[in-house]
């Protein structure tokens, strides 16, 4: 039987994680550029209604 390589695994799962956030970070970057294209203010802490 095989001796497990730990740090292959590891290094697969950084690389399967660093990825998925690539991949959102695109999609987020994505979607605030076609927000700025539509010219609809971006949310902030200024722009939100307070609860009261």
């Amino acid at each position: 039987m095989r001796k497990p390589n730990y740090r292959f695994e590891r290094a697969e799962r950084d690389r399967a994680k660093k990825a998925r956030n690539d991949k959102k970070l695109q999609r987020q970057q994505e979607k605030a550029a076609t927000r700025a294209d539509d010219g609809a203010p971006e949310p902030t802490a200024e722009n939100e209604p307070r609860e009261v």
